[in-house]
């Protein structure tokens, strides 16, 4: 019988080991996911599909991979908002054309689709220094050039784009106006307890409670939570209540974290919201939600003194005063 139990040990123990072993290995895979099962690499599509004005922008990132992007102008002669936008973490950004062509149509603004690294047709592997080399590129080349108003330069992150965005807002304070996120997670670190979930009592953020003694060899741990107290933009906060994939609690730790150093954060919630589909169940009152917010922190020379003491209601209407949370001192 002893034997039989200490067989059944050692058969348990090795397998924890071949399914960490393997964790190791192929952690990028499951946090980076480029081609959606069933779907080619290359783009579905292009913006002039639908439409939309857009030039093809080449960057090379700090560390030399070819990186693709998309800057899509909302008319020839415009020089409204430009949005940096940051996608999730699993297909390409012809993906999300639909979304940018509606925001395109209701803020108003021009948008600069980034493919990061083994993404669509950039070059390289993903890899969370490797993004964020991506990303700085991104913004570098969007605050050299001259047809646009570098001074409404507004980061939205969804997801994974939220971390990436987070922390290029942060280490560029004088670059960004504004950054947006929307159903982004406190770090992959909490996010992996949550997937999987017998690794909670040994990886996790700086929420986590547990010894995190596998923090160590997470290689992309995307600390939001951390990051964004450092952010000195405002930041709007974005979350579905219903998102299906993190937590909803996560967004609230990211504002509250925000907000107790940054008078300028704004939070909203959308009881339909799932993790994709929030700009749409959102509707109207999603919208008009942003384009308050950007009218007060990213404003044109006509829009200078708009003021955003509005709250937003949930049949899109407004009523004064919005409350702010205080920072502490």
């Amino acid at each position: 019988m002893a034997g039989w139990l200490k067989a059944l040990a050692y058969s348990a123990g090795g397998v924890a080991v071949a399914g960490l072993a393997a964790l190791v290995a192929l952690q990028e895979r499951l946090v980076y996911v480029p081609v959606l099962p069933g779907l080619a690499r290359s783009y579905p599509i292009t913006p002039a599909r639908l439409g939309l004005i857009y030039e093809d922008v080449w960057l090379r990132a700090a560390d030399g991979v070819r990186l693709h992007s998309w800057f899509i102008r909302h008319s020839p002669s415009y020089r409204g908002p430009t949005i940096l936008f940051f996608q999730e973490n699993a297909g390409n950004i012809a993906h999300r054309l639909e979304f940018v062509r509606l925001m395109m149509q209701r803020l108003q603004c021009n948008v600069f689709m980034l493919s990061y690294r083994g993404y669509g047709e950039s070059d390289g592997y993903p890899s969370q220094k490797g993004i964020t080399y991506d990303a700085q590129a991104a913004l570098d080349h969007l605050a050299q050039r001259n047809d646009i108003d570098t001074t409404r330069i507004v980061i939205f992150g969804r997801s994974l784009g939220g971390a990436v965005g987070a922390v290029l807002a942060k280490n560029n304070p004088d670059k960004v106006a504004t950054l947006i996120l929307e159903n982004t997670f406190t770090s992959i670190l909490d996010m992996a307890g949550i997937m999987l979930p017998f690794l909670r009592w040994f990886i996790g953020g700086s929420s986590s409670k547990g010894p995190k003694l596998l923090n160590c060899v997470v290689r992309s741990p995307w600390n939001t939570l951390d990051i964004v107290g450092e952010v000195k933009q405002p930041i709007l906060f974005l979350s579905g209540l219903q998102d299906e994939l993190v937590p909803p609690p996560h967004m609230k730790m990211l504002y509250d974290k925000a907000s107790d150093h940054n008078r300028n954060c704004r939070f909203v919630d959308f009881p339909s919201g799932m993790h994709m589909d929030t700009w749409m169940s959102g509707g109207d009152r999603y919208w008009r939600t942003i384009q308050l917010f950007l009218d007060q922190y990213a404003p044109g020379v006509q829009n200078h003194d708009a003021s955003f003491k509005s709250e937003i209601t949930e049949d899109g209407n407004y009523s004064a005063p919005l409350y702010l949370k205080q920072p502490k001192l």
